[in-house]
Protein backbone atom coordinates (compact mmCIF):
# COMPACT_ATOMS: atom_id res chain seq x y z
CA UNK A 1 0.00 0.00 0.00
CA UNK A 2 2.82 2.41 0.97
CA UNK A 3 4.48 1.53 -2.14
CA UNK A 4 1.26 2.38 -4.38
CA UNK A 5 1.13 5.56 -2.70
CA UNK A 6 4.41 6.26 -3.80
CA UNK A 7 4.45 4.90 -7.38
CA UNK A 8 1.08 7.40 -7.07
CA UNK A 9 3.25 10.36 -6.11
CA UNK A 10 4.22 11.87 -9.12
CA UNK A 11 0.24 12.20 -10.17
CA UNK A 12 -0.35 14.93 -7.13
CA UNK A 13 0.15 18.33 -7.66
CA UNK A 14 -0.19 21.20 -5.30
CA UNK A 15 -1.82 24.39 -6.65
CA UNK A 16 -0.45 27.68 -6.89
CA UNK A 17 -1.20 29.97 -4.26
CA UNK A 18 -1.63 33.46 -5.90
CA UNK A 19 -1.99 36.75 -3.61
CA UNK A 20 -5.62 37.98 -4.17
CA UNK A 21 -5.81 40.70 -6.75
CA UNK A 22 -9.12 42.30 -4.68
CA UNK A 23 -8.09 45.39 -2.61
CA UNK A 24 -9.94 45.06 0.67
CA UNK A 25 -12.12 48.47 1.13
CA UNK A 26 -12.36 49.71 4.31
CA UNK A 27 -15.60 49.84 6.85
CA UNK A 28 -16.47 53.46 6.19
CA UNK A 29 -15.72 53.17 2.15
CA UNK A 30 -17.72 49.64 2.69
CA UNK A 31 -20.54 51.59 4.50
CA UNK A 32 -21.07 54.61 2.10
CA UNK A 33 -21.32 52.42 -1.03
CA UNK A 34 -24.05 50.32 0.95
CA UNK A 35 -25.28 53.84 1.02
CA UNK A 36 -25.36 55.40 -1.68
CA UNK A 37 -26.47 51.47 -3.39
CA UNK A 38 -29.43 51.90 -1.09
CA UNK A 39 -30.26 55.12 -1.72
CA UNK A 40 -30.55 54.38 -5.48
CA UNK A 41 -32.61 51.19 -5.17
CA UNK A 42 -34.73 52.83 -2.95
CA UNK A 43 -35.75 55.67 -5.49
CA UNK A 44 -35.23 58.98 -3.13
CA UNK A 45 -35.08 61.71 -5.16
CA UNK A 46 -32.70 64.56 -4.61
CA UNK A 47 -34.16 68.10 -3.96
CA UNK A 48 -34.63 70.53 -6.93
CA UNK A 49 -36.69 70.41 -10.33
CA UNK A 50 -35.63 68.02 -13.13
CA UNK A 51 -34.49 70.01 -16.51
CA UNK A 52 -36.65 67.81 -18.86
CA UNK A 53 -39.70 69.03 -16.58
CA UNK A 54 -38.77 72.72 -17.31
CA UNK A 55 -40.44 74.42 -20.53
CA UNK A 56 -39.39 77.65 -22.54
CA UNK A 57 -41.47 80.09 -22.50
CA UNK A 58 -42.78 81.20 -26.20
CA UNK A 59 -42.27 85.17 -26.18
CA UNK A 60 -42.91 85.32 -29.62
CA UNK A 61 -46.41 86.79 -29.00
CA UNK A 62 -45.14 89.48 -26.80
CA UNK A 63 -44.81 93.22 -27.81
CA UNK A 64 -42.99 95.65 -25.66
CA UNK A 65 -45.12 98.44 -24.43
CA UNK A 66 -43.87 102.42 -23.86
CA UNK A 67 -45.13 104.14 -20.69
CA UNK A 68 -45.56 107.11 -23.52
CA UNK A 69 -48.13 104.64 -25.04
CA UNK A 70 -50.19 104.31 -22.59
CA UNK A 71 -52.17 107.77 -21.75
CA UNK A 72 -53.78 106.40 -18.68
CA UNK A 73 -51.18 105.05 -16.76
CA UNK A 74 -48.78 108.20 -18.13
CA UNK A 75 -51.26 110.35 -16.42
CA UNK A 76 -51.83 108.73 -13.25
CA UNK A 77 -48.04 108.14 -13.01
CA UNK A 78 -47.78 112.10 -13.34
CA UNK A 79 -50.39 113.24 -10.99
CA UNK A 80 -49.06 110.84 -8.42
CA UNK A 81 -45.43 113.08 -9.38
CA UNK A 82 -47.35 116.05 -8.97
CA UNK A 83 -49.02 115.41 -5.47
CA UNK A 84 -45.79 114.00 -4.27
CA UNK A 85 -43.83 117.44 -5.61
CA UNK A 86 -46.59 119.50 -3.93
CA UNK A 87 -46.38 117.30 -0.60
CA UNK A 88 -42.53 117.76 -0.18
CA UNK A 89 -42.80 121.92 -1.04
CA UNK A 90 -45.28 122.67 1.78
CA UNK A 91 -43.90 120.36 4.47
CA UNK A 92 -40.55 122.20 4.07
CA UNK A 93 -42.39 125.63 3.92
CA UNK A 94 -45.41 124.99 6.29
CA UNK A 95 -45.60 125.77 10.27
CA UNK A 96 -47.07 122.45 11.47
CA UNK A 97 -50.61 122.65 12.88
CA UNK A 98 -49.21 121.87 16.34
CA UNK A 99 -46.06 123.70 16.72
CA UNK A 100 -45.39 125.49 19.87
CA UNK A 101 -45.83 128.81 17.88
CA UNK A 102 -49.37 127.81 17.09
CA UNK A 103 -50.54 128.13 20.64
CA UNK A 104 -54.04 129.16 21.29
CA UNK A 105 -54.51 128.45 24.84
CA UNK A 106 -54.28 125.69 27.42
CA UNK A 107 -55.92 124.32 30.12
CA UNK A 108 -54.88 123.55 33.48
CA UNK A 109 -56.14 121.30 36.63
CA UNK A 110 -54.07 122.40 39.93
CA UNK A 111 -51.30 123.74 37.88
CA UNK A 112 -51.03 121.36 35.48
CA UNK A 113 -51.74 120.87 31.58
CA UNK A 114 -53.51 118.58 31.14
CA UNK A 115 -54.97 119.92 27.43
CA UNK A 116 -53.37 122.19 24.93
CA UNK A 117 -55.47 124.24 22.40
CA UNK A 118 -54.04 125.57 19.19
CA UNK A 119 -54.63 128.20 16.75
CA UNK A 120 -56.32 125.97 13.91
CA UNK A 121 -58.87 124.72 16.25
CA UNK A 122 -57.04 121.12 16.67
CA UNK A 123 -56.15 120.18 20.39
CA UNK A 124 -54.21 117.75 22.56
CA UNK A 125 -55.28 116.18 25.69
CA UNK A 126 -54.05 113.80 28.47
CA UNK A 127 -55.28 110.08 28.11
CA UNK A 128 -56.91 111.12 32.00
CA UNK A 129 -58.75 114.52 30.28
CA UNK A 130 -59.77 112.46 27.22
CA UNK A 131 -61.03 109.97 29.02
CA UNK A 132 -63.41 112.81 31.09
CA UNK A 133 -64.12 114.62 27.79
CA UNK A 134 -65.35 111.91 25.80
CA UNK A 135 -65.95 112.69 22.51
CA UNK A 136 -65.86 116.71 21.52
CA UNK A 137 -69.42 117.79 19.37
CA UNK A 138 -67.96 120.66 17.25
CA UNK A 139 -70.92 123.25 16.95
CA UNK A 140 -70.81 123.01 12.95
CA UNK A 141 -69.11 126.20 11.23
CA UNK A 142 -66.91 126.96 13.54
CA UNK A 143 -62.90 126.59 12.59
CA UNK A 144 -59.34 127.99 13.47
CA UNK A 145 -59.43 130.16 16.53
CA UNK A 146 -63.03 130.29 17.47
CA UNK A 147 -63.00 126.55 17.42
CA UNK A 148 -59.59 126.20 19.68
CA UNK A 149 -61.72 129.31 21.86
CA UNK A 150 -64.63 127.12 22.23
CA UNK A 151 -62.91 123.37 22.56
CA UNK A 152 -60.87 124.91 25.69
CA UNK A 153 -64.02 126.03 27.32
CA UNK A 154 -65.54 123.01 26.93
CA UNK A 155 -62.44 120.61 28.24
CA UNK A 156 -62.46 123.13 31.36
CA UNK A 157 -65.88 123.03 32.25
CA UNK A 158 -65.51 119.15 31.62
CA UNK A 159 -63.12 118.09 33.83
CA UNK A 160 -62.84 121.48 36.36
CA UNK A 161 -60.12 122.78 35.13
CA UNK A 162 -59.10 126.52 33.72
CA UNK A 163 -58.36 128.26 30.31
CA UNK A 164 -54.73 129.96 30.16
CA UNK A 165 -54.55 132.05 27.04
CA UNK A 166 -51.22 131.76 25.22
CA UNK A 167 -49.61 134.65 23.68
CA UNK A 168 -49.33 133.03 20.38
CA UNK A 169 -53.08 133.15 20.28
CA UNK A 170 -54.48 134.46 17.40
CA UNK A 171 -57.88 136.03 16.50
CA UNK A 172 -60.25 134.79 13.73
CA UNK A 173 -59.29 137.52 11.39
CA UNK A 174 -55.91 137.18 11.72
CA UNK A 175 -56.01 133.06 10.84
CA UNK A 176 -55.20 131.97 7.38
CA UNK A 177 -56.76 128.78 6.54
CA UNK A 178 -54.59 126.15 5.19
CA UNK A 179 -54.96 125.97 1.38
CA UNK A 180 -56.59 123.21 -0.33
CA UNK A 181 -54.42 121.10 -3.15
CA UNK A 182 -55.83 120.74 -6.63
CA UNK A 183 -56.26 117.51 -7.94
CA UNK A 184 -57.52 118.54 -11.38
CA UNK A 185 -54.70 119.11 -13.40
CA UNK A 186 -54.83 120.72 -16.90
CA UNK A 187 -53.29 118.38 -19.71
CA UNK A 188 -50.29 120.64 -20.09
CA UNK A 189 -49.69 120.54 -16.49
CA UNK A 190 -49.82 116.55 -16.73
CA UNK A 191 -47.42 116.78 -20.01
CA UNK A 192 -44.67 118.91 -18.20
CA UNK A 193 -45.15 116.59 -15.27
CA UNK A 194 -44.16 113.03 -17.28
CA UNK A 195 -41.08 114.91 -18.94
CA UNK A 196 -40.00 116.16 -15.41
CA UNK A 197 -40.48 112.92 -14.05
CA UNK A 198 -38.76 110.81 -17.18
CA UNK A 199 -35.39 113.36 -17.09
CA UNK A 200 -35.50 112.98 -13.21
CA UNK A 201 -35.12 108.90 -13.89
CA UNK A 202 -32.72 108.79 -16.68
CA UNK A 203 -30.39 111.68 -14.21
CA UNK A 204 -30.69 108.86 -11.79
CA UNK A 205 -29.73 106.09 -13.57
CA UNK A 206 -26.70 108.16 -15.38
CA UNK A 207 -25.28 109.01 -11.48
CA UNK A 208 -25.91 105.33 -10.71
CA UNK A 209 -23.71 104.09 -13.81
CA UNK A 210 -21.01 106.80 -13.05
CA UNK A 211 -20.65 105.53 -9.43
CA UNK A 212 -20.31 102.24 -10.94
CA UNK A 213 -17.57 102.86 -13.29
CA UNK A 214 -15.43 104.72 -10.61
CA UNK A 215 -16.01 102.07 -8.23
CA UNK A 216 -14.19 99.70 -10.97
CA UNK A 217 -11.59 102.11 -11.95
CA UNK A 218 -10.68 102.54 -8.22
CA UNK A 219 -10.47 98.72 -7.98
CA UNK A 220 -8.01 98.47 -10.65
CA UNK A 221 -11.39 96.18 -12.77
CA UNK A 222 -12.07 96.68 -16.20
CA UNK A 223 -14.90 95.32 -18.77
CA UNK A 224 -14.42 94.77 -22.10
CA UNK A 225 -18.13 95.72 -23.71
CA UNK A 226 -17.01 95.40 -26.91
CA UNK A 227 -15.80 91.77 -26.97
Amino acid sequence: MIAAMANNASLLRLAPIYPSSTTPFSSAETLSSASVDGSASAGIATPGIPVSTLKRIDTSGLKIISVSDNPELRDLMATNWLRMQAAQSSSALDVPDNAPQNIYATVKVNGKVVATLYNGGSSAMTNDAAGKVGSLQDPPGLNGPDLAHWRAEYIANAIGGTVEKAPTAITQSQWTPRQTRSTNYTRAQLDAAFQAMMAEGQKAVAQRLAGYSTQREASGLSTDFAA
